[in-house]
């Protein structure tokens, strides 16, 4: 069913707005009173990465009249095969300022905040509080859970989005929504995925234009929630597959399970982003970089194995290293593989999934081996700045 309007409308447009947004005033949906509540609209996006950046970029063109960004990270070069609200001469600015720059150029008679901090329990609630409406594009579990629970705390309905390699899908979840349509974000995935189970784009990679496709639904769906137009995605959620070019969309109920939100968790804790067992096993099993450097040019005799993906190898690896993926292991095959004449060392990108692989040499006897902390990627910024970081 469509809902009604998020926000009352503004006052007047004036001359300039009304030229600028002229072609939605002629939409009989939108028109003049569709158009006063967007001017009248603040909304806040989580993240001006793959996401936030076609968000950002059309929600500033429709002419919502306050957008605020949540993001405390700089422009790196990797970015930019995606997040296309910046560009070249960006790299190294805050992505905040930097989208609020390119916001400004697309349309400068709306307002953009920046909050250049990391969203956490202390923040949230109360900077939810300010906005009519939030929209997710975060790219890890623990900050979605904590997105849909200070929403619901504050009372506000958000739009979510997600992408990996091919796929994309979005929702609206709103607790408080009339009718008794109340859905949250816990009532899809009640529980975080097992650590490792689910990687993050930085792990698995995404397909750069995915994020305009999904990122311009999500903005779409903000459009229709403001001006109380269409049925929007509430109680349902759409999948988008680029390699088959399909939508499909999955019916959500409440979960009659779910227990009600009355305040804020530890959600790095509830998420699990490493294990309790990789946790356990890489206590005193860790070495820096520089350690182990200094172990290889001493000429250790070392067992070096990398356990990321093939492609991963063909971008960069460690010399002397050998290429056994964490799915190896995990199908049982992958000990058989390593040799049990000298010390095993295991890396991967960041050290998250050498953490896991650890846990399954040390049950299976290897008990002094141990992994690289912060993967090659550490490597890559602490000893040799030449080699390519992706």
């Amino acid at each position: 069913m469509t809902l009604p309007p998020l926000v009352d409308p503004a006052g007047d447009l004036s001359r300039d707005e009304v030229a600028r947004y002229s072609r939605h005033l002629i939409i009989p949906d939108v028109g003049m009173a569709g158009q006063k509540r967007l001017k009248n609209a603040r909304v806040l996006v989580i993240g001006a990465g793959g996401l936030g950046s076609p968000t950002l970029m059309y929600l500033a063109a429709a002419g919502v009249g306050t957008i605020g960004i949540v993001d405390f990270d700089v422009v790196d070069e990797s970015n930019l095969q995606r997040q296309v609200i910046h560009g070249q001469s960006d790299i190294g600015i805050a992505k905040a300022q930097s989208a609020k720059n390119s916001m400004l150029e697309i349309n400068p008679l709306i307002t953009v905040n920046t909050h250049e901090f990391a969203l956490t329990n202390e923040n949230a609630v109360e900077l939810f509080a300010r906005y009519d409406l939030i929209l997710d594009g975060a790219d890890n579990f623990a900050t979605r859970y904590l997105v849909n629970d200070a929403a619901i705390l504050a009372g506000k309905p958000y739009v979510w989005g997600s992408i990996y390699r091919f796929e994309g899908q979005v929702s609206v979840f709103w607790a408080d929504a009339p009718d008794g349509l109340g859905i949250n974000y816990r009532d899809l995935y009640p529980q975080a995925p097992p650590p490792g189970m689910v990687p993050s784009c930085a792990e698995g990679g995404v397909l750069g234009i995915l994020c305009a496709t999904i990122g311009s639904i999500m903005g779409t769906e903000a459009i229709k929630l403001i001006c109380g137009i269409g049925e929007t995605l509430l109680g349902r959620l759409m999948v988008y597959d680029a390699l088959e070019m399909t939508f499909r969309t999955v019916r959500i109920r409440t979960d009659p399970a779910g227990e009600k939100v009355t305040g804020l968790i530890d959600y790095d804790d509830f998420c699990g982003v490493v294990s309790d067992a990789a946790q356990a096993a890489a206590a005193g099993s860790t070495l820096t970089p520089s350690e182990l450097k200094a172990r290889i040019d001493a000429g250790d005799r070392l067992a070096l194995i990398d356990v990321r993906e093939p492609v991963e190898w063909d971008i960069v690896h460690l010399p002397g290293a050998t290429l056994i993926p964490t799915g190896v292991f995990e199908s049982g095959e992958g000990l058989g593989q390593v040799p049990q004449d000298r010390p095993v060392v295991v890396y991967c990108r960041t050290g998250v999934r050498s953490a896991e692989v650890l846990v399954m040499l040390k049950s299976a006897g290897f008990a002094d081996a141990t992994h690289l902390q912060g993967g090659i990627t550490a490597w890559a910024r602490q000893l040799d700045p030449t080699m390519p970081v992706y």
